[in-house]
């Protein structure tokens, strides 16, 4: 089962992480390998939420899903946007960026340097806006409870997180502008550099969470027909199989999970900027963490379970939020890649590590309420 599921995955693993390897060394093995760790786990919740609705649809509708939404999502948004990310910063054509960095690897890293504010500006602000919604959300099961209830209760205010947003985006720009003389231009230009760009992260967030909203809403509207239907036939004394979604409610599904997939994507690829700005390592690492992602949403359609470990999906927010403070720092400051990732994979380890001692908790208590696996857990 495991083999069936995960094999394609295994095989994409293996010839990435030896390709890794005879283009950079083992430092390139090290930063594809936290790549390809942080894709599968900032895509947890992706995966649960593909599963949840995939489970849903007829054999057909998956089968799209699984072969022309792999290659959407893997070719796609995993190894052409971060091409289209450097082109556009770097003010470069798609080809000349990816063959200054095959070619001329000390001119593209010099482009991609003089570009990385506006990278880190943009890739900045839109994790801090998912993990500032995330954070400002009640939630019924609290990981880091002592942090996350107060927080809860201050997103009861309209806009708080884009106001935050907002707040700490001109904070990073007025930090960055004295460190622009030291690079001979005006620090007016740098810091407008960073602020257009933040607010390009903003707006891009908010327009890929209005189209899931409205993809959510067609979906919802074709998921209450198809009940209507299926209770019509019910009393008509016609057999009901459950409701498989097909025809126009799968094609708003397909679309609605194609959008999902992108802005889940959004922050893995802006996420990867933070630990190398090499698009060949990231190509491999997303490109690995993504068939993962595939696998797995497969596995939990097929096994069914989908909240064995409630704290991943906190995990994976909070690394968000690291990674997204990181990218702000080094707009200014340079830090280490693999420091960046080490600190996405703590975060999400210790969820995983306070998964599980819920789940013995859990099971030592005979089932008993989430407030008590919280305490015992230590959170």
């Amino acid at each position: 089962m495991i083999l069936k599921t995960f094999g394609w995955s295994f095989a994409v693993t293996a010839a990435g992480l030896v390709a890794a390897v005879f283009y950079g060394g083992w430092q390139a093995f090290g930063i594809v390998a936290i790549l390809s760790i942080l894709e599968i786990s900032l895509s947890f919740d992706n995966a649960v939420i593909n599963a949840g609705i995939l489970k849903k649809m007829s054999e057909f509708w998956q089968k799209i899903f699984l072969t022309i939404g792999v290659l959407i999502a893997v070719f796609g948004m995993r190894l052409v946007f971060p091409v289209v990310i450097v082109a556009i910063s770097a003010q470069l054509g798609p080809i000349e960026a990816i063959d200054l960095s095959f070619n001329d690897p000390d001119r593209y890293k010099e482009l991609v340097t003089d570009a990385h504010p506006s990278i880190a500006a943009f890739g900045g602000m839109f994790l801090l806006m998912i993990f500032l919604d995330f954070i400002f959300e009640d939630r019924d099961i609290k990981w880091l409870g002592w942090l996350e209830r107060p927080l809860a209760k201050l997103g009861k205010v309209d806009m708080l997180s884009v106001c935050v947003a907002l707040i700490i985006l001109l904070i990073s720009a007025m930090w960055f502008a004295p460190q622009a003389h030291q690079h001979g231009g005006g620090h007016a230009d740098k810091a407008e550099t960073v602020m257009l760009s933040g607010i390009a992260g903003l707006i891009t967030y908010l327009v890929v969470g209005g189209l899931s909203g409205f993809f959510e809403n067609k979906l919802e509207e074709e998921e209450e027909r198809e009940h209507e239907a299926e209770e019509e036939a019910r009393k008509a004394g016609k057999p009901v199989s459950g409701v498989v979604l097909a025809g126009k409610a799968a094609f708003f599904m397909f679309l609605y999970l194609e959008v999902l997939d992108a802005s889940f994507s959004f922050d893995g690829v802006i996420g990867a900027f933070a630990i190398t700005n090499e698009i060949v390592l990231m190509a491999l690492g997303l490109g690995i963490g993504a068939m993962y992602v595939r696998s797995l949403t497969v596995y939990l359609v097929r096994q069914g379970t989908l909240d064995d470990y409630v704290y991943l999906e906190h995990g994976a927010h909070y690394a968000i939020g690291a990674l997204s403070v990181i990218l702000l720092i080094t707009i200014r400051f340079e830090i280490n890649e693999l420091i960046t990732g080490l600190v996405g994979v703590v975060l999400i380890g210790w969820s995983f590590w306070s998964s599980l001692r819920r789940n013995k908790a859990l099971a030592a208590d005979g089932g008993g309420s989430d407030s008590k696996s919280e305490v015992s857990s230590g959170v």
